[in-house]
């Protein structure tokens, strides 16, 4: 009977290890054709990564040299040199991954040819010997548009070639991805079947089975408590209290956490406290800017009219247009110290929380700041809630300047509408001025953008950054619908309720 029995156990063992190493074949020739696989689909995706960064640096090269153009500041020029010899090395780069492609080889080729005449026509553009006429300067551009149009369809022709590679190195990786882990499984569950079958057959597994549940068992109680206390630590650092510690001096995984955790506290700690000395440090430069700042503004100011005043006889209309440009100039700098301000104090004043009338609250900015031939459409109705209404008084004042301000005819119509969602309000200001082109919708909500020319309007190009910051604040969203000569719409939502306030008699 012994016998028979240990006859079992190596047929078993036979059995077995003969499925694990056919198994184990079939698994490492699969693993190596996924491999390969992978390998080809991480090539289509460095292809299309190499070539869309070569575009994106033409465009952003003719960015900086439009910004030259228009600003003649050299600094715009500062990465041009840079770029392009980037673009030069990313051709290199493609041409060598795309050296088994021919088509590609091909299509790479005329996309470069494209992109040395595109870099040929911008130097012509920034290079100081060579004076360019207003219609020659024009023309070039135009010629730029163009060839940047043909250098975006020849990298969509190179991506759409690559992404039909993608998709049958995704097919294949796909069969073999799931070839793989079947015949892993299978050859597991096998060996888990043989194995289980051979420690029945072996009488004192059940005592060591009960001695290690017992053992488990008192694991458990002891890792229990001390992953509660891990949970109390995380309470309390919930509720703002970042220098309480674990004592947890076991050398396990629960121990090092606990010493993780007691050095996250720490560093909390010490980020909080520097934030709010940061904080400090950016009160102190509000009160520089609004006071050491601008008093000699105003000096500077006080000056002019004091030459204005005195000389008015000796004064030259050139001298004249001077004084008003320096004047101009003063203002601008002033409106920008303050709205520097104004966006520095966004979001680190507190709320107070009123009842507010938006219809009464859209008439007080509409005597404020638009100027009489302008008509404001209202409707009939406009929500009453409560919520932050300096700030919401700020959004509209902002908006309503902007409409009046950018203006081409100087007389126009602003319309305002408001939609009641289940969570917020949705406000639309229209106006029926120039427009926006949409390449620029994203653009006008950034720090110091303006698209007209700061010499034909006085502008900072804080206002629409002031805005989005205070909608972000309140957890809203802001977008603008614009094509050029059809007027600007901005939409902005705004939550029925902030969710912690408390109520201002």
């Amino acid at each position: 009977m012994r016998l028979q029995l240990n006859t079992k156990i190596l047929l078993g063992f036979a059995v077995a290890a003969g499925v694990l190493l056919l198994t184990a074949i079939i698994s490492f020739l699969s693993i190596r054709q996924l491999a390969v696989q992978t390998r080809s689909v991480e090539h289509t995706y460095q292809v299309l990564q190499e070539a869309e960064q070569i575009t994106s640096r033409v465009r952003e090269s003719e960015s900086q040299v439009r910004g030259y153009l228009l600003t003649a500041d050299t600094a715009y020029l500062q990465n041009y040199a840079p770029s392009r010899r980037q673009v030069e090395e990313g051709f290199v780069r493609v041409s060598e991954l795309i050296a088994d492609n021919p088509a590609q080889i091909q299509r790479l080729d005329s996309m470069r040819v494209l992109v040395r005449q595109k870099y040929q026509n911008m130097q012509r553009l920034i290079t100081p010997q060579r004076a360019l006429t207003a219609s020659s300067i024009r023309t070039i551009l135009d010629t730029g548009r163009l060839s940047m149009r043909a250098i975006r369809g020849m990298f969509e022709r190179i991506k759409a070639h690559e992404l039909q590679l993608l998709a049958l190195r995704n097919q294949q990786q796909s069969l073999y991805e799931t070839i793989a882990p079947v015949t892993i499984i299978v050859s597991a569950v096998l060996a888990i079947l043989i194995t289980l079958w051979l420690f029945q057959k072996i009488s004192g597994e059940i005592a060591a089975n009960e001695q290690l549940r017992q053992t488990l068992a008192l694991t458990n109680e002891e890792t229990t408590r001390r992953i509660e206390i891990v949970e109390r630590l995380a309470g309390q650092v919930l509720d703002g209290d970042y220098k309480v510690k674990i004592r947890d001096q076991e050398k396990d995984s629960l121990g090092n956490l606990a010493n993780l955790l007691n050095r996250m506290t720490q560093r909390l700690d010490e980020s909080f406290g520097a934030l709010e000395n940061r904080n400090k440090e950016l009160d102190q430069f509000a009160y520089v800017a609004s006071h050491d700042l601008k008093a000699p503004l105003r000096g500077v100011t006080t000056i002019v009219k004091w030459i204005e005043d005195e000389l008015t006889t000796e004064l030259s209309p050139q001298m004249r247009q001077y004084l008003d440009m320096m004047k101009g100039r003063l203002t601008r700098l002033e409106d920008l110290i303050n709205g520097l301000l104004a966006y520095a104090r966004i979001g680190r004043t507190e709320q107070k929380v009123e009842e507010t009338n938006v219809g009464h609250l859209v008439n007080e900015v509409t005597e404020m700041v638009v100027p009489a031939e302008f008509k404001v459409d209202l409707p009939d109705t406009l929500p009453v809630f409560f919520t932050d209404r300096l700030s919401l008084q700020q959004v509209f004042t902002n908006l309503f300047s902007n409409a009046v301000k950018y203006h081409h005819q100087g007389a126009g119509t602003i319309t305002v509408r408001c939609r009641e969602n289940r969570q917020d309000y949705e406000f639309t200001v229209a106006d029926d001025g120039p427009g926006i082109a949409p390449e620029y919708h994203e653009k006008i909500f950034l720090m110091f953008q303006t698209l007209r020319d700061r010499n034909t309007a006085e502008s900072t190009g804080i206002g629409l950054s002031i805005v989005k910051k205070i909608i972000d604040e309140q957890k809203g969203s802001i977008r603008v619908r614009s094509e050029t000569g059809q007027g600007a719409t901005f939409i902005f939502t705004w939550p029925k309720l902030p969710a912690d306030y408390q109520l201002v008699a």
